[in-house]
């Protein structure tokens, strides 16, 4: 079986950017970090769209994970995650993407760079309790692709790559992150409008 972190065809680990002529609008400027990628197909979560005003604490009333004598207060001081949109797939199931100080042996994929994905509701306890990873961000759905279908986007000009970084992930600036990655190809917004759609 091929190691798909290892595979220079495949992008499971990197960065995927919406060029300028992306025409789904639930894609537009998406900033989204490929978990899996192989002849099969391709899974990401997108970290730079924020939800629609749900907050870590709000989700786990929702989920009813907390007890009823701390509904609100969790951990007092603690800095909890932000919760975003990760994708148009299963947008009721959550995904944590996180750094490597949390494993769960047989639920945690290990990514690439000391990125990992969970997605248990086991980590969202950790994390309510303060015991979850140093770095964390909570999906909701994620982006998902059909076996070649991110190839021939890719192709059409639909995506730029970059490698991925802690801070392109897990910062809190989330409006930030699309120019900071087009920064990190060397590539300026607004030079990358004007080119868009040329061979």
């Amino acid at each position: 079986m091929t190691d798909t972190l290892q595979d220079p065809q495949y992008l499971s680990g990197q960065v995927l950017l919406a060029m300028p002529n992306m025409q789904d609008p639930r894609f537009q400027r998406s900033v989204i970090y490929i978990c899996a990628h192989s002849q099969e197909g391709a899974m990401g979560i997108a970290i730079n769209r924020p939800s629609a005003g749900i907050e870590f604490n709000e989700l786990l009333n929702q989920l009813d994970l907390q007890p009823e004598s701390s509904r609100i207060d969790l951990v007092p001081g603690q800095d909890y995650p932000p919760v975003l949109i990760g994708g148009p797939v299963e947008p009721g199931r959550g995904f944590v993407l996180h750094s490597e100080d949390y494993f769960a042996a047989d639920n945690t994929l290990a990514i690439d760079r000391g990125i990992c994905l969970t997605a248990t509701l086991d980590i969202l306890k950790a994390i309510a309790g303060g015991e979850g990873p140093n770095e964390s961000v909570l999906a909701l759905g994620y982006a998902g692709w059909a076996a070649g279908q991110l190839e021939d986007e890719i192709q059409d000009n639909g995506w730029l790559n970059c490698d991925a970084d802690p801070e392109l992930i897990f910062g809190r600036d989330l409006d930030a992150k699309y120019d900071a990655a087009l920064e990190k190809l060397g590539v300026n917004p607004g030079q990358l409008a004007s080119e868009a759609g040329h061979a």
